[in-house]
């Protein structure tokens, strides 16, 4: 990954330099190079179909890679937890859209490495939205301190002119702690002039968040292309090779086939005429055998295991069709299995979660100015569920065997189908009181007055 920094004294929000914005366009434009050939990855567009081969097959292992790991990430929508009242900023996280471009984000990190989502109030509207920015066109610029402050983040495009009569242009979305730029920069040396006027956004922070797969911004396959390429290259050649053994050539020994252009008395050559009887009948002495090319069947198919195997091995992310993941698999066996991919679903977990208190505290900012509704985000904790598979019948075995040991709380909140724990004890206690009641009323407990107390003096008489 690519770090754009620059010294916090020559950056100036009220007076962007367009010159210095553009030098870091032209920079990010070939790093992205790299994002862009993920992207290609994930589409099907492989380098196997830029080479001259017979057949061209694409095994789309990126692809299965990142939706198997971005759905094993973010694939449940986030929850959050705090202990005080945190529903304003809940709800208003809803309607921002909050839960689906936490799903474009977690795609994003697993092709690109990288994700951008920008918070911005939409025209003519007063409630916030979030939107998920292509990471191709958007990149953040920081400080050149050891802390590594955001200084402001670009999202920008080529405008398309293919007339060729003026230079390229390049409209950049420029956002600052308190400003948004939207400048038009031309793709030529020299300074330019600052001639756009400003939107105050009023969040007193960059409104873009940069949210990364790992440490270094590496994606889920972006390693394993090489491996995804030779697997794409054995399959092609494996299918060329069955085609030429389909193909293969009559060879005949002490005889001809007939002349070349000879025809029966159908019109048809010898070679049309034995391809339809698929009959040879040859003189004695004579013999007619196929040429084709021998090749090891087993060989292939294990090398072809070898370098799937490779390919899910190295990347950390399963082959979740594979047989090992049967239907009786125990909840310990399944976690020992996906031990790789929930490795580094908590690096990306931790990085997401940083991004997540950015977000957060640009909405209960919002929250604040707008409404005067006052939330301290320090308390509140994002909770990550995995997209697996529950195996309902051992988790309720381990909620009976530790129900009076554990507290009902702790035990309700590892079943996976109970979203609301309080919610649920409360109904469950509610139940309960409802039950004793009926059972009351079924023995007659409750019901009846116990007779009056005599007076012993009275019973002596």
């Amino acid at each position: 990954m690519y770090h754009f920094t620059m010294p916090a004294d020559k950056w100036d929000e009220n007076h962007p330099d367009k010159q210095t914005i553009l030098t870091l366009i032209c920079k990010h434009r070939g790093f992205a190079e790299k994002l862009r050939k993920n992207k290609e990855y994930y589409e099907g567009i492989h380098k196997i179909l830029a080479e001259d081969r017979r057949n061209q097959l694409v095994c789309n292992h990126a692809k299965d890679i990142a939706d198997t790991a971005s759905a094993y990430f973010i694939g449940n929508p986030i929850s959050y937890k705090a202990d005080g009242d945190i529903k304003g900023l809940t709800d208003l996280l809803d309607i921002a859209g909050a839960d689906e471009v936490d799903g474009d984000n977690g795609l994003d990190l697993s092709i690109y490495g990288l994700a951008y989502e920008y918070i911005y109030t939409k025209q003519g509207e007063t409630t916030l939205s979030v939107r998920n920015l292509c990471a191709e066109n958007t990149f953040m610029v920081y400080d050149d301190t050891i802390e590594e402050n955001e200084l402001f983040a670009v999202y920008y495009y080529a405008r398309r002119d293919d007339t060729g009569q003026t230079a390229e242009v390049f409209v950049a979305t420029v956002l600052t702690k308190n400003w948004k730029y939207i400048l038009n920069i031309l793709n030529t040396g020299g300074p330019q002039e600052l001639m756009e006027t400003p939107q105050p956004h009023y969040f007193n922070d960059v409104p873009v968040i940069e949210y990364r797969n790992n440490k270094l911004a590496i994606g889920d396959y972006e390693l394993q292309i090489p491996l995804i390429d030779a697997y794409n290259a054995l399959m092609s050649d494996r299918i060329t090779d069955k085609e030429q053994f389909i193909d293969a050539i009559l060879a005949i020994y002490g005889a001809l086939l007939g002349d070349e252009d000879a025809t029966d008395v159908d019109g048809k050559t010898a070679a049309q005429r034995l391809k339809e009887d698929k009959l040879l009948e040859l003189p004695k002495d004579s013999k007619a055998e196929y040429i084709t090319r021998t090749f090891d069947e087993s060989g292939v198919e294990i090398l072809k295991k070898a370098i799937e195997q490779d390919i899910h091995k190295f990347s950390h992310v399963p082959c979740m069709t594979d047989e090992s993941f049967g239907g009786n698999v125990s909840g310990v066996a399944m976690e020992f299995k996906l031990l790789g991919l929930e490795n580094i679903t908590k690096i990306k977990t931790r990085y997401y979660k940083k991004g997540l208190r950015k977000r957060l505290r640009i909405f209960a900012g919002w929250l604040h100015t707008s409404r005067q509704i006052v939330i301290d985000t320090r308390g509140i904790t994002p909770t990550f569920t995995r997209a697996l598979p529950k195996n309902l019948l051992e988790i309720s075995q381990i909620v009976a065997n530790l129900w009076g040991k554990v507290s009902k709380k702790t035990l309700l909140s590892q079943i996976p189908f109970v979203d609301d724990v309080d919610e649920e004890l409360a109904a469950v206690e509610k139940e309960t009181e409802e039950t004793v009641k009926q059972q009351q009323a079924m023995f007659g407990l409750g019901s009846n007055t116990p007779p009056p107390e005599e007076d012993p003096e009275d019973v002596d008489e």
